[in-house]
């Protein structure tokens, strides 16, 4: 079941700029589907204009349903207990964050196509200009971060690739 959290954020005080529009969803132990997230960014993208800001550019929603497919799915297949995804739309781009309650940080594997599977951090990294893990009290939480800019391409000199190389 996902336990939905919309809402936008307050304006900052002093800024003409639009405040972040914050999105989350909670998943009890086992309860998590990456269908149910893609679901709840696919709400929240349609959402957007709602609010008087442009509509998430199409190649940019494509590249968001993917990461929040493989993110959730990670956390569902590597991971016991809970766990959540918060959305957050600013004018700099989307931060997906997906947390759960394993403290194992995920790794990015070479691609390799005899290889069934393995591939959802190195598609992560491939498709976002940025990617955070930090972890938690009792877990870790990954961060992508997709820019709304079509000018701004991910770092492919930052994803240097190796069989076993954690994210940090």
């Amino acid at each position: 079941m996902v336990i939905p959290l919309m809402k936008q954020a307050a304006d900052e005080p002093g800024t003409d700029e639009q405040a972040a529009l914050r999105c989350g969803a909670v998943w009890a132990d086992g309860a998590a589907c990456a269908v149910e997230a893609r679901r709840a960014l696919q709400a929240f993208l349609a959402y957007v204009p709602c609010t008087g800001r442009r509509p998430v550019p199409a190649p940019l929603a494509i590249d968001a349903e993917l990461v929040v497919s493989e993110l959730v799915t990670n956390a569902i297949r590597h991971a016991p207990g809970a766990c959540g995804m918060i959305l957050q739309l600013s004018d700099d781009g989307l931060a997906i964050t997906v947390w759960d309650t394993s403290a194992e940080l995920p790794v990015v594997r070479k691609r390799d196509g005899q290889r069934f599977g393995g591939h959802g951090m190195h598609v992560v990294h491939t498709v976002s200009a940025d990617v955070a893990v930090a972890p938690l009290g009792t877990g870790k939480q990954i961060t992508a971060y997709l820019r709304t800019a079509p000018d701004v391409a991910p770092d492919v000199d930052t994803v240097a690739m190796t069989d076993t190389h954690p994210v940090a």
